[in-house]
């Protein structure tokens, strides 16, 4: 026996109690992240080039060990970059995420900001002298100067320079407003 009356409808098939609905997804290619793409690929063939040469065929290649490593440090300063671009370094936030929206906490915000900027600044002139001054050094095992090496480190503090300058420039029009959850203040990227 049936428990509808003539009124009652049955549930469609297709009704669901959760509707996800797919958003748009953007996806940037921006230089760092294609220089971090290639990077990271090369660092992993030489550092499977190094392991397959001295547990496989027992005869370890000298230099796949010096060149991983500066290539690990080329990848973390362009990496750098890419961070900085999504704003994702790490920050400690507790100040600024107890505060009311305002005026003293935008005051705080920007104050945050240039400090970042002047300090990438320092950062880049710095790396740039160190390139100046590693010239005359050569790597231990590679022949090539070690100004090359530092020439990433440099490459990667203009690019965070670069990006740092775009994310205060993006701040200052927004005029450091952040959302009051700390859940919406992530961006999708």
């Amino acid at each position: 026996m049936s428990t509808l009356s003539r009124t009652d409808t049955p549930p469609a098939d297709d009704v669901h109690l959760i509707v996800a609905r797919d958003e748009e997804v953007v996806i940037e290619h921006h230089p760092e992240d294609w220089l971090a793409f290639v990077l990271f690929w090369c660092l992993a063939f030489i550092v499977f080039l190094q392991f397959f040469t001295r547990y496989i065929l027992n005869d370890s290649l000298s230099w796949t060990e010096e060149i991983a490593r500066y290539g690990l440090m080329w990848l973390a300063f362009i990496g750098g970059a890419v961070v900085t671009r999504k704003k994702s370094h790490i920050a400690v936030e507790l100040l600024s995420n107890l505060m009311a929206p305002g005026p003293l906490r935008a005051t705080l915000l920007a104050v945050v900001d240039v400090v970042t900027v002047g300090f990438l600044g320092l950062l880049a002139y710095f790396s740039v002298t160190i390139i100046g001054r590693m010239h005359n050094q050569t790597m231990t095992v590679v022949e090539l100067p070690m100004s090359i090496v530092y020439a990433g480190v440099g490459l990667g503090c203009f690019l965070m320079l670069a990006r740092q300058i775009q994310v205060v420039w993006r701040n200052a029009r927004e005029r450091w407003r952040r959302a009051p959850d700390v859940t919406e203040q992530i961006s999708v990227d």
